[in-house]
Parts: C-alpha cells; sequence; structure tokens
C-alpha cells in the first residue's frame, strides 16, 4: 500500500502539466488571433490615398464668336426652263446629249418640218394671188377716176371702184400675216434653248407624237450663279436679331454634305417680307459663284447665317460638355485639383465647339477628357490640353513611390501583411 502511492502521485502530476499546457496553448491562439486583427487594422491605414486621375484642362478666355445660326438648305438653277415644243409633229432627231452642256440658242430637237414646208408655200401663193388682184383693183379705180374727169360715168362707179381697192390692200395684209405665221410655225420644229445650262434626261424618244406647248421635252438648268433655298424660325430669326434682310445678312456660307465649307462666300437675294404662317418659318434665297459647277441642282446642302458678333462668351470643346436631366454641365478643377461641377448655359457651335453664355468665370480651368471617369470631389491631375496625360499618381507622395504602387499595387500590399504576420506566429 505505502509502495504503490508515489505512482498516483506522478500520475495526478502528469495530468496537471497535460491541462498548463492546453491552456498556454489556447493563450497562444488568442494571441495570435489579437495580433492578426491588429496588423490587418495597421494595414488598412497604410494604404496611400486615393489616386488623382490625370486629366486635359484648358484655361477660358472671354472671346467673341460671330452670331449666326445654321439651316438645311436645297440647291436650285438660277433659271430652270422646261423645253416644250411651239408646234405638234413628230419628233426626227435629237440634236444634244443628255447633262451635256448647252448654249443659248442651241438646237436640241427636230420635228418634221415637210407640213409645216407646205403650209408656207400655200401662204406664199395666196399671197402673190391677192397682189395680183391689188394691182387689178388700182388699175380699175385710175381708169374710172380719168372717166370721171370727162363726166363718162356716175360718181358711185368711180367711188365702188376705190373701195375695192382698199379692200384688196387689206387682205394682202391678212396673206402677208400668214406668211410670216407659216414662217415661224417652220423655224418652231428646230427646238431651241433659251438659256445657256446643262440638259435633262430626254422624256420623249425619237419618232414619238408630240403636241404644241404641252408635251415636256426636256429641261435645261442655269448652273452659275447658282440658288440655295432654306429657311429660318422665329426663335433662331429672334437669336440673330430680327427677321433678315438683304443689308443686315454680313455672311453666308455653305457647307457641303460631306461637311466641308464651300470655298466661296453668297449673298442673299431674297428675303420673305412675311412669314409663313403654316410653317412659322421665314423663306430666304441666297446665290453663290459655281464656275466650276460642282454644286448641281437639287442637292441637299447647310447653310450658315452670319449677322454680326457677340464678345465676352466661352469656347469650351464639345466632349467636356454632359448632358443629365438638369442640363449642361462641365467638370472644372479647382483651386485644390478637385473635380467640381459647374452648371453651363450654351448657345451655337463653333465648329466643334459650344459656345458657353454663362456658368463660366475667366481662368476657369475646364476639363476635357476622361469625363465619364470623374466624381465630383475627385482628385485630378490636371495638364495643359496640349500636354499628353501621364499615369495615374497618388497625391501627397513622391514621384517614384507613386508610380511603383500604380504599377504593382499587387506586389506592395502582400508584402506588409507577410511582415506583420510573422511575429505573430513566432510568439
Amino acid at each position: 500500500m505505502v509502495a504503490n502511492a508515489p505512482t498516483q502521485h506522478k500520475l495526478s502530476v502528469n495530468f496537471n502539466s497535460k491541462a498548463s499546457f492546453s491552456k498556454i496553448a489556447m493563450v497562444a491562439l488568442v494571441s495570435s488571433i489579437a495580433f492578426l486583427g491588429c496588423g490587418k487594422k495597421d494595414d488598412a491605414t497604410a494604404q496611400p490615398q486615393m489616386l488623382a486621375m490625370p486629366v486635359s484642362v484648358i484655361t477660358l478666355q472671354p472671346t467673341s464668336v460671330p452670331i449666326s445660326a445654321e439651316a438645311v438648305a436645297q440647291t436650285e438653277g438660277a433659271k430652270e426652263v422646261e423645253i416644250r415644243p411651239r408646234v405638234g409633229g413628230i419628233l426626227l432627231k435629237k440634236l444634244f446629249e443628255e447633262g451635256a452642256t448647252i448654249q443659248a440658242g442651241q438646237a436640241m430637237f427636230l420635228i418634221d418640218p415637210v407640213p409645216f414646208q407646205i403650209a408656207l408655200s400655200n401662204a406664199k401663193a395666196q399671197l402673190a394671188q391677192q397682189r395680183a388682184r391689188v394691182e387689178q383693183t388700182q388699175r380699175e379705180s385710175q381708169r374710172l377716176q380719168g372717166l370721171l374727169a370727162t363726166q363718162s360715168i356716175s360718181e358711185r362707179e368711180a367711188d365702188n371702184a376705190s373701195s375695192d381697192n382698199a379692200l384688196a390692200r387689206a387682205a394682202l395684209a391678212q396673206y402677208e400675216a400668214n406668211v410670216r405665221e407659216a414662217e415661224l410655225n417652220l423655224s418652231y420644229t428646230t427646238v431651241t434653248s433659251p438659256i445657256a445650262g446643262v440638259a435633262g434626261r430626254f422624256e420623249f424618244s425619237e419618232g414619238a407624237l408630240v403636241s404644241a406647248n404641252s408635251s415636256l421635252l426636256t429641261t435645261v438648268s442655269q448652273l452659275t450663279p447658282i440658288w440655295v433655298r432654306f429657311s429660318l424660325s422665329d426663335n433662331e430669326l429672334a437669336a440673330l436679331g430680327g427677321r433678315l434682310t438683304q443689308s443686315n445678312v454680313k455672311e453666308v456660307k455653305l457647307i457641303l454634305p460631306d461637311g466641308k465649307e464651300y470655298p466661296k462666300k453668297g449673298k442673299l437675294n431674297f428675303a420673305a417680307s412675311t412669314i409663313d404662317p403654316q410653317l412659322g418659318t421665314q423663306q430666304l434665297r441666297a446665290a453663290f459663284e459655281n464656275n466650276d459647277k460642282s454644286l448641281l441642282p437639287g442637292q441637299f446642302v447647310r447653310v450658315r447665317v452670319t449677322t454680326g458678333e457677340q464678345g465676352g462668351v466661352f469656347v469650351v470643346p464639345q466632349t467636356a460638355v454632359v448632358n443629365n436631366d438638369q442640363g449642361k454641365f462641365v467638370y472644372v478643377a479647382d483651386a485644390n485639383n478637385q473635380a467640381t461641377i459647374k452648371p453651363i448655359v450654351t448657345g451655337n457651335w463653333v465648329g466643334q465647339n459650344w459656345v458657353v453664355l454663362s456658368g463660366l468665370n475667366a481662368g476657369d480651368k475646364v476639363i476635357t477628357d476622361n469625363i465619364i471617369k470623374l466624381r465630383p470631389g475627385a482628385p485630378v491631375s490636371p495638364k495643359a490640353a496640349a500636354e499628353a496625360p501621364s499615369a495615374p499618381q497618388a497625391t501627397g507622395a513622391p514621384a517614384k513611390a507613386q508610380q511603383t504602387e500604380a504599377t504593382e499595387p499587387t506586389t506592395v500590399k502582400p508584402a506588409a501583411k507577410v511582415s506583420a504576420h510573422q511575429p505573430a506566429h513566432k510568439a
């Protein structure tokens, strides 16, 4: 009994040693977790500040812009003539090519002249017959006047002879007119162009029967000068200073369908004195030189009308202006290099730029790129618009360190975490 007592005491000591080891292990685990939490908090506070977005800016200065308005327009020939025959008949021949340049008085069509040649011959024969009749009545009247002097005939017979001669002369004038009419109709069998221009397409083929004054054979359009028709609404007229006249329009320019500006300036040659009650617009027309015939009738173009200049405004690139439900605004880099929103009121375009009437001040730095990435209050790194933006940089850090954080963020941050966790593991 006494010999076994030391053995029980030894077992009790071993059991207490295992319990103490478990407690020590638990304390170490809790300490490790706590230290890990501290390491994460320190790592969170050690993260760099928000990166500054590189942006291009323009510094605003007040300027003057033209007071102008643009409108869709359509070209037309200064003179557009429909070629129609003045006599009817069979169309024998076409004497020109479609789309060719035509001179004034140039023959274009030939209508069968034979019936008109016969009519002219008949009129001439009747004229010759009437001339003979006039000569006969004139001789008769002279003979009876001699007999009346000797009282061989009555005065009535002499008067009748004189009247017959007068009637014959009147009929002679009528036959002469018939001859001139027949000659004119014969000349009309050759259809000519009254103006110089460009011919249209044929409407009738050779051998077709055409009617006098009704059958449209073709058209001829004068291309120089060329006219441009357009209209402006009441609001556009108000922005230009009121109803347009030839005296208050300073300049008229033409924008071609490809967006290029026509090299020659135009001149307003018609301005309606009333507003169209159905459309609410003023009808206008301008003339442009077209010696090279680069403009053709029927083209759709744009016209820019300028009436003066407006000063004290700002010009902002179109890409810098943002639209939302409340209107237009721009981002401006403030003194702290932070993006700030400024609502603006815009006017017309000048080239690719907006004219800003209000909302901005001289010296404002308007951001022109990376607009979609900006938020109000976001830090920015402004550069002049001519300079290329650099890589994003963290505010308040040396340039070299900023570039390292921007290009290798996944390398720097894990290294910091490992160094924070190793002492806890060793403990």
